[in-house]
C-alpha cells in the first residue's frame, strides 16, 4: 500500500511540530536551571568569621596499659629471587 503525498505531508506537518515543542521545552528548562542564575546575582552578604577551636589533646591515653603492652609487628624481609617481568605490560 502506497503511501499518498497527502499522508506523508500531514506526518512531517506532526514532526515539525513535535521537534518545535521538544526545543521549547528544552530551552524552557535551560533557562530555568542555568542561565537564571547566572544572569540575578546573589545577594552579597558579609562573610562570617567562625573563631578557630582549641585543639586538646589528652595525654594520660598515651599512658594507658594497653599501649605500654602492645608489640610492634615484624618487619617484613624483601623478597628473595626473581621480583617480576622486566615489563609488566607486555602479554605473556
Amino acid at each position: 500500500m502506497a503511501v499518498t503525498f497527502a499522508k506523508q505531508k500531514k506526518k512531517q506537518k506532526y514532526l515539525i511540530l513535535a521537534f518545535a515543542a521538544i526545543m521549547i521545552v528544552t530551552l524552557v528548562v535551560l533557562w530555568q536551571g542555568f542561565l537564571s542564575k547566572m544572569i540575578i546575582p546573589a545577594p552579597i552578604s558579609s562573610p562570617q568569621v567562625v573563631p578557630p577551636r582549641e585543639i586538646e589533646i589528652n595525654e594520660e591515653i598515651l599512658k594507658s596499659e594497653f599501649l605500654k603492652n602492645a608489640q610492634a609487628f615484624e618487619e617484613v624481609p624483601l623478597l628473595e629471587g626473581e621480583g617480576g617481568r622486566e615489563n609488566p605490560f607486555l602479554p605473556y
